[in-house]
């Protein structure tokens, strides 16, 4: 075969390589780009939903900072976003309109699900979710986020006690103060851990504090503060307390002092289900509800394992199997 038939093929070759359509690198490269730009302009109006909903309003240099770009660049993406009608430039402050509201909204529900997903079923680090969870949020639409949601629960939080906004972009009410704020006595709960910036976020969890935990400050000072749970005393730095949000206990909390953990009910005892434990979410707990275990049923421990772990359990008729970290997180008033 002669050369110029080598070169002949090599070039059809080449040009087939690059404008395939869906599969050469052209198109390759342009689906990336379109992905890149999207999730450029999704991470931009979630920066201007949190500065609009911390009572500010954001601006090009602060837009350049959170997404690490360059002025120019950042100029190109305002631009963008204008022609989309997503913002609205007045003067140095950018503006969410209403439709660029609703699309951060929809941003910040799918990477708040993610988050509780990837907890609550993937069993992943807390200090891995917001990485992986930002990864993936790019990529659903509104039915298939109204799938995952129903999925899961419905749940109203995310596993750092965010709110997560509903289907029609209604947002729950941030609950809490930080710790250096909060003056009253009594035992506070733990309802809101910031994960931002990163190095306080894996101190705090490094101390073993977690979302619904009950404790009490037992002492102050400018250069640490002093908890506890009962057990454990917990000793963190005032700047990094300050990412820890704390509020008065509910009605659930009062109701659990009176109540046991379902798994530390002896064989011979009976026990009313009292309440689920917050840290039931998703699947788990649309599992526990399927299975009746709501307030007011009488359950109790029935054919013991000779390993113990699961152990079953009667209820509303029907003999089922939890294991012991489940069963953890049911709470019941042991009755005669």
């Amino acid at each position: 075969m002669s050369t110029t038939i080598w070169i002949i093929m090599t070039t059809v070759l080449l040009l087939a390589v690059v404008f395939i359509p869906r599969v050469g690198l052209l198109a390759i490269y342009k689906a990336y780009r379109i992905a890149h730009e999207r999730e450029q302009v999704e991470d931009g109006l979630k920066h201007l939903l949190d500065r609009e909903q911390q009572g500010r309003h954001a601006s090009p240099e602060s837009l350049a900072g959170t997404l690490d770009i360059q002025r120019g660049e950042v100029m190109r993406l305002i631009e963008n976003m204008e022609t989309q009608k997503l913002l609205q430039s007045r003067g140095s402050e950018l503006h969410l309109t209403t439709e660029g509201e609703r699309w951060a909204m929809h941003v910040v529900r799918a990477h708040r699900l993610w988050e509780r997903y990837l907890t609550d079923e993937a069993r992943m680090p807390l200090e891995k979710i917001h990485g992986e969870a930002h990864r993936r949020e790019h990529n659903l639409t509104d039915a298939q986020l109204d799938d995952l949601d129903a999925a899961l629960g419905y749940p109203k939080r995310d596993p750092h006690g965010d709110p997560i906004p509903s289907r029609e972009g209604t947002l729950l009410k941030t609950e809490g103060v930080p710790l250096t704020a909060f003056q009253a006595e009594g035992p506070v709960r733990i309802v809101h851990l910031e994960d931002e910036p990163a190095l306080a976020f894996e101190q705090i969890l490094a101390a073993g504090l977690h979302l619904g935990q009950v404790i009490r400050v037992l002492d102050r000072n400018p250069q640490r503060i002093l908890l506890t749970d009962g057990e454990t005393e917990y000793r963190l730095a005032p700047a990094v307390a300050a990412n820890v949000s704390v509020s008065a206990l509910q009605e659930n909390e009062i109701v659990k002092a009176s109540a046991i953990p379902l798994a530390e009910l002896t064989d011979d005892q009976r026990g009313e289900i009292v309440i689920l434990d917050d840290a039931v979410q998703g699947f788990t707990r649309r599992r526990f509800l399927d299975l009746g275990l709501t307030p007011g049923t009488l359950i109790y421990p029935e054919l013991q394992n000779f390993f113990g772990d699961p152990r079953a359990y009667r209820v509303r008729g029907t003999l089922i199997a939890l294991r012991k970290d489940q069963a953890a997180q049911i709470w019941v008033k042991p009755v005669s």
